[in-house]
């Protein structure tokens, strides 16, 4: 059975609301705001918003409060050295997360098997097209397109990036997430869906910022431009 966000990408681009921290507040804002989705972190430091994130133990509350608001929630549940492990992956599916998400250079090769969540995998700017014919082959059923080097990050969206965001297109027939590494403005992400063929768009804190309100007028824009395109 696919998964609700997957499910939603057959019919239409979403909008994704990637929170910066773990906070019910900011998912509620999201969810106001018009949201389509949520994701979550555990066992990482977000590289764009220098948050460092727990295990599932000390994230729990907040993750049971945030799937409170009913989206379809995903979570990227480690990376490097502190990755999750078997039984909190299956305890993720018991309380009802939708999806996981993971840079393939983090990807166990045991969770790339696991059931009950729907299997993202993210790409950095080193990807090569071959690897998402193998990726597709693997069993992977959403691709996040996450291609902007560090150094790149709140930066404007350029000519560049789109071309390498059709080209990723070409490669593949995996559904596209693209994350908003670059500052991508509402009526861009309208152009990354309409013109180039993306899936969903995720915002984050470099496009929504830290506050709920600040986040629930973000999402609120990018919703718009989504539903206009």
């Amino acid at each position: 059975m696919a998964g609700r966000l997957l499910s939603l990408l057959t019919e239409r681009p979403a909008l994704i609301a990637s929170l910066p921290t773990n906070s019910p507040d900011l998912a509620r804002a999201a969810a106001d705001g018009g949201a389509d989705a949520l994701k979550v972190h555990l066992h990482v430091r977000h590289e764009a918003s220098g948050t460092q994130f727990g295990d599932l133990a000390a994230e729990r509350s907040n993750l049971e409060a945030i799937l409170a608001t009913g989206l379809p929630t995903g979570v990227v549940p480690g990376a490097g050295d502190y990755l999750p492990t078997p039984g909190e992956m299956r305890d993720l599916a018991a309380m009802g997360l939708d999806f996981f998400d993971l840079y393939a250079h983090d990807m166990p090769a045991w969770l790339v098997g696991f059931e009950g969540l729907t299997r993202a995998i993210a790409i950095d700017h080193s990807w090569q097209p071959d690897d998402l014919t193998q990726f597709a082959g693997l069993g992977f059923e959403l691709l996040e397109a996450a291609v902007v080097p560090h150094e790149g990050y709140g930066r404007p969206l350029n000519a560049a990036d789109l071309a390498a965001y059709r080209r990723i297109r070409q490669a593949t027939a995996l559904p596209i997430i693209v994350p908003t590494q670059r500052a991508i403005q509402p009526e861009e992400a309208a152009l990354l869906t309409g013109v180039i063929g993306v899936n969903a768009i995720m915002i984050g804190v470099i496009v929504a910022g830290w506050e709920p309100g600040g986040f629930r007028v973000a999402t609120e824009l990018f919703a718009k431009a989504l539903a206009s395109a």
